[in-house]
């Protein structure tokens, strides 16, 4: 017996234990502690005098630390306030989730809300109305995705090839970050011309020390930020030497060199800060975001984030990440909602944490999707990498949900990553960076990751970018060096997307970049309002979903099955040789094959050569003294039908039914269809020596003897999820070839070739 400690998965044998929260409550967490709520949380309350916010949560003015301040000050509208904090929790937490409440209600309402109040309210919800909520309340109407492009060599070549794959595949943003902190110039160069291939319109950002990283935009190469972060207590500001007006200023600055902007936060970063206060999680991240929201900053980069993973260890973690990101999108920021920490190791928690996204679609739906390998994701591996894009893909198509992805095919994913090397390659040349060698350039178009590539290493890259800083190389260079080298469609993609900064029209809320067009909550708001409203997928993108690798269709299992025929007409021969009819000899047994059996199907789903099942059943039989006779049935390619039909036409009464891909069984005259006397219902895991067992015993049974039934043996495989797909094929090729009433046939059977 297993002990029972044994049977399931304990959390100690992934390191995922529940984290305990009392350390950091205020009272005993048996008052109710969680990620949602936490005794220590203010009550929801505001005093408003002459329009000048007195009172915040039950803080008087005197008393306010530096969030208090900023948000009575920059977010709370005195106008609205006394409306919205007047009104039942409850009740709103019901406009949320009604279809006929307009969004615009709720984010007026919103914006005289305190922190506190919001997190009431949601809190109200489960996590089903969370999403319902979500999908209304989003600012723009169509979702984008964002993905994270970087290496663990910080190889310029590999993140260019890599960078234009991902814009291939829908990436509306893309976000670089480096092992190599000088190495910044190097990635933010490679993948802003990588990122030019094929189309225009992906934004870009490269990741690193905010000075460094404002100085990387103004030069032109990144299009976006959202590294500047927000906290939930005051202690984190002052222990990062930091202030909500700082953080004011640096987002500021960003909008005024016409780059878009976000901030970043996230429950459980305070937490990891050791600055707690023991409030719940939900209220630390209402007031960052309402903090956000005073900034002016047009979205934010929230949903646990690099906290997410200890989020996840507390009661209501997951659905406290939902919650945050509603009052996101409740507050009109434009949401990257989150889902890029890698909060777990459960394949079963992965894909929980990312359906309601999915499903609700968001403005991006992960800030940070791992377009690469997990062991080349520089900022930590993604919820989702490299390894699951097909895998979410698929979740696309089988939901009807545009995760704002599309299919790649392999040969057009081949041919962009040649084009974005020899693209940075050129730019390299003519600027006089690096000179990649044509083995480099081979190494990286066909790798999976770099430890595939035998290209740049992280020393050689610090010397390039230490050049293009000091030079002062800015992204008009790359452009001018694009269009001398003959990448004109590049150069002009490029500089397509610097244009847009003079304008700025992509700092709207929730802008991106679709065919040439800001799309926006300015011209593409979400109008949700019951089925028909808000975002539906067309046609056309349903069948751009559909577009998925290796579909499976009867013309490729046939082809495949073709390439075993030649193989199997050297080893058996089928010669029908007339009708077949009842026989009064006792040592007949019969051998029912179905119509398609060595025709048109030559394999089991095992990948046993028919030949070699049929022969390892008839010897055995022939060992007995009985004679085996092999008959093809066309009225019939069900299994249960073909071993009766075999049995009422053998002398001994005892048949074998067996299906070309594999699945049989030993039926008995008189019996009824179904009520056989062994199966072998899963064809994948059946060997050869179980049908070898299958004949010795329909011999037993023909000899009056009761054997031993033969089990072959499951442990658990998803033989439905793997083989289903092909089996329907299979089988519809079977049953396309039955013609009701056609007359059973006796096929004499030759063996040809050599055992195997």
């Amino acid at each position: 017996m297993i002990p029972t400690v044994n049977r399931w998965k304990r959390y100690a044998d992934w390191d995922e234990r529940p984290l305990r929260l009392d350390r950091f409550a205020a009272e005993d967490p048996a008052n109710g502690f969680s990620a949602f709520s936490s005794p220590a949380d203010p009550k929801p309350g505001i005093g408003i005098v002459g329009g000048r916010v007195i009172s915040l949560d039950g803080v008087l003015e005197r008393d306010f630390d530096m969030i208090d301040r900023f948000i009575a000050r920059h977010h709370i509208d005195p106008g609205i306030a006394s409306e919205a904090m007047a009104m039942d929790p409850k009740q709103v937490a019901r406009m949320l989730v009604d279809m006929n409440v307009p969004r615009e209600t709720l984010v007026r309402l919103a914006h005289g809300m305190t922190p506190a109040k919001l997190a009431q309210c949601v809190s109200h919800l489960n996590a089903l109305e969370i999403a319902f909520a979500y999908s209304k309340m989003r600012a723009r109407k169509t979702p984008g995705n964002q993905a994270h492009v970087t290496n663990a060599k910080d190889d310029p070549l590999q993140l260019a090839a890599d960078a234009a794959t991902a814009v291939a595949f829908g990436f509306d943003e893309i976000e670089t970050t480096m092992r190599v902190s000088r190495n910044a110039w190097s990635n933010a160069l490679a993948c802003a011309v990588g990122g030019a291939v094929g189309r225009w319109g992906t934004l870009f950002q490269c990741s690193s020390e905010e000075a460094e990283e404002l100085r990387i935009g103004m030069a032109g190469f990144s299009s976006y930020a959202e590294t500047v972060s927000v906290y939930g207590t005051e202690k984190t500001f002052i222990d990062g030497d930091d202030t909500p007006w700082s953080k004011a200023f640096l987002a500021a600055a960003y909008a005024s060199r016409g780059i878009k902007m976000r901030c970043t936060s996230g429950a459980g970063s305070e937490l990891l800060m050791g600055f707690h206060e023991a409030k719940s999680l939900l209220y630390l991240e209402a007031r960052c975001l309402c903090l956000q929201r005073g900034m002016g900053v047009q979205g934010t980069q929230n949903g646990g984030i690099d906290g997410a993973p200890l989020t996840a260890t507390v009661p209501g973690g997951f659905r406290e990440l939902m919650a945050e990101n509603l009052i996101a999108v409740w507050l009109d920021l434009e949401c990257a909602s989150g889902n890029d920490a890698r909060a777990t190791e459960s394949e079963i928690r992965v894909g929980a944490k990312i359906m309601p996204y999915l499903v609700a679609g968001s403005d991006l739906i992960c800030s940070g999707f791992g377009s690469i390998l997990k062991y080349d994701n520089s900022f930590n591996p993604s919820l989702l990498n490299g390894e699951e894009l097909e895998d979410y893909l698929v979740l696309q198509r089988d939901f009807e949900a545009d995760g704002g992805l599309t299919p790649l095919p392999e040969e057009r994913a081949l041919d962009i990553r040649r084009r974005a090397i020899d693209a940075i390659s050129a730019v390299f040349e003519e600027l006089g960076l690096a000179a990649p060698t044509e083995s480099m350039k081979r190494s990286v178009t066909v790798a999976s990751g770099s430890d595939d590539t035998a290209s740049f290493m992280p020393r050689d890259v610090s010397f390039i970018s230490e050049a293009i800083k000091e030079r002062g190389i800015t992204v008009i260079d790359a452009i001018k060096a694009l269009a001398k080298r003959g990448f004109r469609e590049e150069a002009e993609n490029l500089l397509n997307l610097v244009k847009l900064r003079l304008s700025g029209d992509y700092l709207q809320t929730s802008a991106m970049i679709r065919h040439g067009k800001i799309v926006s909550a300015v011209n593409d708001p979400n109008d949700y309002l019951g089925p028909g409203s808000g975002y539906r997928v067309t046609e056309e993108r349903r069948l751009e979903l559909n577009g998925i690798r290796d579909v499976l269709d009867q013309k490729e299992v046939l082809r495949s099955e073709a390439m075993h025929e030649k193989d199997e007409a050297a080893r058996i021969r089928y010669k029908v040789s007339g009708t077949a009819s009842p026989s009064a000899d006792k040592t007949d047994v019969v051998i029912g094959i179905s119509p398609a059996f060595g025709l048109k199907l030559f394999q089991t789903t095992a990948g046993h050569r028919l030949s070699e099942v049929l022969r390892a059943m008839m010897d055995v039989i022939a060992r007995r003294g009985l004679v085996p006779r092999v008959v093809r049935f066309r009225h019939t390619a069900d299994t249960s039908f073909l071993g009766l039909s075999a049995a009422q036409l053998a002398g001994s009464g005892i048949g074998i039914g067996i299906q070309a891909k594999g699945t049989a069984v030993i039926h008995q005259k008189g019996r009824l269809p179904h009520n056989n006397l062994e199966l072998f219902s899963n064809a994948p895991i059946t060997r050869i020596e179980h049908y070898r067992g299958l004949g010795a015993n329909a011999a037993a049974y023909a000899l009056g003897e009761m054997p031993e039934p033969v089990v072959v043996p499951q442990r658990g495989e998803a033989m439905g999820s793997r083989y289903h797909a092909r089996v329907a094929m299979i089988y519809a090729i079977e049953t396309g070839l039955t013609e009701e009433g056609a007359p059973p046939e006796t096929v004499d059977v030759t063996f040809t070739g050599g055992r195997t």
